[in-house]
C-alpha cells in the first residue's frame, strides 16, 4: 500500500465522521479527543507503580482521586472548547453563503489547536498534576519530599499530553477547514497565530524520548525504586533527550525547513515578477519533488507571462485587459462610439521614392507619435490599415464623452504630426460617431477584437474628404451633435461621400477651443 495512503487513513476517518455528523461533528470530535486524557492518567499512575511499593488499596484510592481530577478538568475543557467552536458549528449548519461567517469559522477552526494549548493547558497542570502530587504522599504513605519527583513525572506526562492534543485537534479540524476553503476566495495570508513548524519538530521528538526513556527505566528498575529513583530517572531521561534528541530534532528541522525556506524565497521572487528564479532541488524525498514541481510551475508562469507580454504588444493594453477579464463577451455587443480614422497624405508618392526600410521606419515613427495620443484620450487602436489606423473611443470601456475625446485626439494628432518638430509624414483625420457591434471577429483559430458597422466606413470616407476641403480634421454631424458645448466647430457644408446616397454634413473643429477642452481624466459612462 502507498505510504501516503496510510498517512491519509486517519484523515479519511475524520472526513467520514464529519460528513455523517454535520454540525455536531466539532463537539463530538473534541469530546472524543479529550478522552485520551484518561489513558494518559492511567499510564502515568501505572508508571509510578514501578517506583513506589504501596498497598494495592492505596494505589486504587490514588487512582480514583487522579481519575476524578482528570474527569473534572475534561469537563471544564470540554465546556470551554464547545463554546469556542460555536462559529464552526453555526457555519456547518448554515446555507454557507455568508462570507463573514465562513471567515470567522475558518479562523476558529485553524486557531483551535493553539487555543487548546494556550487556554486550557493549565487545567491538567493545576487541576491534576499539582494537586495529585500533593495528595499522593499522604495517600501512599510516602515522604513529603516525594511530591517533587511525582510532580516532575506528572509534568512530563502533561507535556506529552499537550503535544498529542495539538496534533490530534489539528487533524480533526482539517476536514472542516478544507470545506470552508471551498466557499472562500483563495487566501493570500493566514492571519492566524500558530506554533511554528520548527518548534513542533524540536518539541515533539525530545518529549517522546523523555517518555520512552522514563518508561524503559521504570521497566528495568523493577518495583520499589522509590522517589529517588523516579527523580533520577526523570532527570536522566530529560538530560539524554536534551543532549541527543534535541540535536536530532534540530537536524530534522533543518532538513525539512531548508527546502521549505527555499520554496518561500522562490514564491517571493515570483510575487515580485521574477520568473527566472528556480528553487534548488537538494533532496530526493517529497520535499525535493515539491521543489521540482514548483520549478515546473514557474516555467509555465514564465511562458504565460511571455505570451501575455506579446499579447499586450500586438493588442492595445486596454483591449488585452478586457479580453482577459470576466466582462469579456466574445459573442459581441452593440455600443455607441466615436471612430477616428487617420491616414497619411500622398503616401504612394513617398513610398515610390523610398526603399522598404525607410518606409517602415517612417511609419513606425509616425505611429509612435499617434498611438500615445490616442491612449491619452482614452481611445484604443482598433487596427492598422497600411499607412493609416482606426481608433475607437467608447469600447470596450464606455465613455459618455467619447465624441469629445475623439475630436481632442484628432486635433492633437495633427498638431503633433503636421505642425510639430521632426520629419514626420502629413496626416488627415476623419471622425464619425454612431452605433457599432464590438466583438471577436475571425475564424480558423484567428480572432481579432474589432468593431464593425456603417459608422466605421463613414469615418474612413470623412478622412478622404479632408483632402478635398483642405482641412486636417473633419467630423460628421452625428459627432457634432455628441460634442459638449466647450468644443466649437465650423461648418464645411454637405459632402457626398462614397457609398452614401445622401450628402453628409461635415464640420471642422476650431483648434484653440479643442485644445482647452481636452479631457483630463477618464469619465466612464454609467452602466
Amino acid at each position: 500500500m502507498d505510504a501516503r495512503a496510510g498517512l491519509d487513513l486517519p484523515q479519511r476517518v475524520f472526513t467520514w465522521f464529519y460528513r455523517r455528523l454535520g454540525r455536531w461533528y466539532p463537539a463530538a470530535f473534541i469530546s472524543f479527543e479529550l478522552q485520551s486524557s484518561w489513558l494518559i492518567t492511567l499510564g502515568t499512575l501505572g508508571l509510578f507503580a514501578f517506583y513506589y511499593d504501596a498497598p494495592k488499596d492505596d494505589f486504587l484510592l490514588m487512582l480514583a482521586i487522579a481519575l476524578a481530577l482528570t474527569g473534572a478538568t475534561i469537563a471544564i475543557a470540554l465546556y470551554r472548547c464547545i463554546g469556542y467552536l460555536k462559529p464552526v458549528s453555526a457555519w456547518i449548519a448554515s446555507d454557507r453563503q455568508d462570507p463573514a461567517l465562513a471567515t470567522k469559522a475558518w479562523g476558529t477552526a485553524i486557531g483551535m489547536p493553539l487555543e487548546l494549548i494556550r487556554r486550557d493547558m493549565k487545567l491538567p497542570i493545576f487541576g491534576v498534576a499539582v494537586p495529585g502530587s500533593l495528595i499522593a504522599p499522604f495517600v501512599l504513605d510516602l515522604s513529603p519530599w516525594a511530591f517533587f519527583p511525582i510532580l516532575g513525572g506528572s509534568l512530563v506526562s502533561v507535556g506529552y499530553s499537550g503535544i498529542l492534543h495539538y496534533f490530534a485537534v489539528e487533524g480533526g479540524m482539517r476536514p472542516i477547514v478544507v470545506d470552508i476553503n471551498r466557499v472562500l476566495p483563495p487566501r493570500l495570508s493566514t492571519g492566524q497565530k500558530a506554533i511554528p513548524l520548527r518548534f513542533k519538530l524540536m518539541a515533539a521528538l525530545p518529549m517522546i524520548n523523555v517518555i520512552t526513556g522514563l518508561t524503559a527505566a521504570a521497566l528495568s528498575e523493577g518495583s520499589g525504586g522509590g522517589g529517588a529513583a523516579l527523580g533520577i530517572d526523570v532527570l536522566i531521561a530529560t538530560a539524554v533527550a536534551l543532549a541527543i534528541s534535541l540535536e536530532l530534532s534540530v537536524l530534522l528541522a533543518r532538513s525539512i525547513l531548508r527546502p521549505i525556506n527555499d520554496l518561500g524565497h522562490g514564491i517571493d521572487a515570483v510575487r515580485r515578477g521574477d520568473f527566472d528564479h528556480a528553487a534548488p532541488v537538494t533532496t530526493a524525498d517529497e520535499l525535493g519533488e515539491l521543489s521540482a514541481a514548483f520549478n515546473q510551475m514557474v516555467a509555465g508562469l514564465a511562458e504565460r507571462e511571455r505570451i501575455r507580454e506579446a499579447f499586450g504588444t500586438y493588442l492595445d493594453k486596454e483591449v488585452a485587459e478586457y479580453i482577459l477579464s470576466e466582462q469579456f463577451a466574445p459573442e459581441g455587443f452593440e455600443v455607441e462610439v466615436s471612430l477616428l480614422f487617420c491616414d497619411v497624405r500622398d503616401f504612394t508618392g513617398f513610398a515610390s521614392d523610398a526603399d522598404a526600410k525607410e518606409v517602415v521606419a517612417a511609419l513606425n515613427r509616425l505611429f509612435e507619435t499617434v498611438v500615445p495620443v490616442i491612449g491619452r484620450h482614452g481611445g484604443h487602436v482598433d487596427k492598422f490599415v497600411g499607412d493609416g489606423l482606426l481608433a475607437v473611443f467608447g469600447a470596450p470601456e464606455p465613455f459618455r464623452d467619447h465624441a469629445d475625446r475623439a475630436v481632442g485626439a484628432g486635433v492633437e494628432i495633427v498638431q503633433c504630426v503636421n505642425h510639430g518638430e521632426g520629419e514626420l509624414l502629413e496626416v488627415g483625420v476623419g471622425i464619425n460617431s454612431g452605433p457599432v457591434v464590438a466583438g471577436s471577429i475571425g475564424g480558423g483559430g484567428r480572432l481579432n477584437f474589432s468593431v464593425i458597422g456603417d459608422a466605421v466606413n463613414v469615418a474612413a470616407r470623412v478622412e478622404s474628404a479632408t483632402r478635398q476641403l483642405d482641412e486636417e480634421v473633419l467630423i460628421t454631424v452625428t459627432t457634432r451633435d455628441e460634442l459638449s458645448e466647450t468644443i466649437e466647430v465650423k461648418p464645411c457644408g454637405p459632402q457626398l461621400l462614397r457609398g452614401k446616397e445622401e450628402p453628409v454634413e461635415l464640420f471642422a473643429p476650431v483648434v484653440q477651443t479643442v485644445e482647452q477642452s481636452l479631457p483630463a481624466e477618464s469619465v466612464p459612462a454609467a452602466e
